[in-house]
């Protein structure tokens, strides 16, 4: 649809270009951004409210590997759950090979030590936690950043140099839909 109007204003043409439908394009355009703005910004406040309870879970569809290799998984096999002094933190490969999980990673089920919650001026939200299961655990560094329910979980274990980075989205408990494979 042509939105050129000419108009006739004291006996001399005048050329507009029509913005109705830009407008109402644009108008729209903004709602939206404001409306996934409101629900981000909800999503990050439910987000630190968990970890302040210490009841979360990360559900990561993305890992980095230590030389910075990385990988599309599943997020219900692949997260970190922290429940009080619990937590369970799991990797799981789409590979041949069943590995120590049964789900083609390792699953470590453990206590939580030295749980400290942090911010900085920007407004990311940044948790250190230590997870002791039985003959392995791992320290764990989570980030939340800010507006949203995003984050990333940076994953030292103990038995070796092998530094993983899951990268998802931070949920209460009960938003969450896991699957855990057998503990190591």
């Amino acid at each position: 649809e042509n939105n050129n109007n000419i108009h006739n204003v004291h006996g001399s043409s005048v050329c507009s270009h029509g913005t109705k439908r830009d407008t109402g394009q644009e108008a729209q355009q903004k709602e939206r951004k404001l409306m996934e703005a409101r629900i981000d910004s909800a999503l990050n406040a439910e987000a630190v409210q968990a970890i302040n309870d210490t009841a979360f879970t990360i559900e990561a569809d993305k890992v980095e590997f230590k030389r910075g290799y990385t990988a599309h998984v599943t997020a219900s096999t692949n997260f970190v759950a922290v429940s009080g002094s619990n937590a369970i933190v799991q990797v799981a490969f789409n590979v041949p090979v069943s590995g120590f999980n049964g789900l083609g990673g390792i699953t470590l089920e453990g206590i939580v030590t030295g749980y400290k919650v942090s911010s900085d001026k920007k407004g990311n939200t940044y948790v250190r936690l230590n997870v002791s299961g039985k003959g392995i655990s791992a320290q764990l560094f989570i980030s939340l950043w800010k507006d949203a329910n995003k984050a990333t979980v940076s994953i030292q274990p103990n038995f070796n140099s092998n530094k993983l980075t899951l990268s998802g989205m931070l949920w209460k408990p009960e938003r969450s839909n896991i699957f855990k494979g057998t503990t190591f």
